[in-house]
């Protein structure tokens, strides 16, 4: 049986890629072929990898199956900015049967697949429809990751609220510490684990961009 998980988070910036890395890592550590999934990007030029999305790149670089890059991000836009914008403005339409038949595709190859959205859970792939829509389609499972900083409560509250009102199971939420001098930053994962329906999955603590990551070292409950 094939597992597939659809990352979204309270707001963007939050660290879902970051995270994601983490889970891979934890998968193919537990022997299954993995892959990572971002079918939409924005923000893909960079000096390191040119017209690639990053975030695409580590998904990429963490997958236990080789993948091409096309095959991990099939929609990717030069700006960052919302995607359904840039794809009304350069005549690009996001359509959900072609994510649909990329999802297809990576499931020839692999067992345990980890789908990356883009921003939050309302997400728009055009003036029509948003990503939630599309999870909803694939019957995906969910897994959110809530930034810790100030607002995240009231986010992370309406963001789980709104995942199961639209009938689609939520595996847990990783709570991602973003400011390590946040003072109140173990109230704020107290007072989500009393209001959060979903189970708490694990606590990323504060890592600096560029430093090795010792998975073994980060306590997250693999779904």
């Amino acid at each position: 049986m094939i597992k597939k998980y659809f990352i979204t988070g309270t707001d963007t910036n939050i660290g879902k890629t970051f995270v994601s890395r983490i889970l891979l890592q934890k998968a193919n550590k537990s022997g299954y072929l993995t892959a990572g999934y971002k079918p939409v990007a924005s923000g893909s030029y960079n000096k390191k990898y040119g017209f690639k999305n990053k975030d695409a790149i580590i998904l990429q670089k963490n997958s236990s199956v080789l993948l091409s890059y096309q095959e991990v991000n099939p929609f990717c836009f030069y700006e960052n900015a919302p995607p359904h914008i840039l794809s009304s403005l350069y005549g690009k339409k996001i359509k959900k049967k072609y994510l649909s038949l990329g999802l297809r595709k990576i499931s020839q190859k692999s067992n345990w697949i980890l789908i990356e959205g883009a921003g939050g859970w309302y997400t728009p792939l055009s003036y029509f429809n948003t990503f939630s829509e599309w999870v909803q389609k694939e019957k995906l499972i969910v897994i959110l990751i809530v930034g810790i900083k100030i607002g995240c409560i009231n986010h992370a509250i309406l963001t789980e609220k709104a995942i199961l009102l639209d009938k689609i199971i939520c595996a847990g939420w990783i709570a991602n510490i973003l400011v390590p001098t946040e003072k109140y930053k173990i109230e704020y994962i107290n007072t989500l684990k009393k209001y959060i329906k979903s189970p708490l999955l694990g606590i990323v603590p504060h890592i600096p961009n560029n430093h090795n990551i010792n998975i073994d070292n980060i306590n997250i409950i693999l779904p």
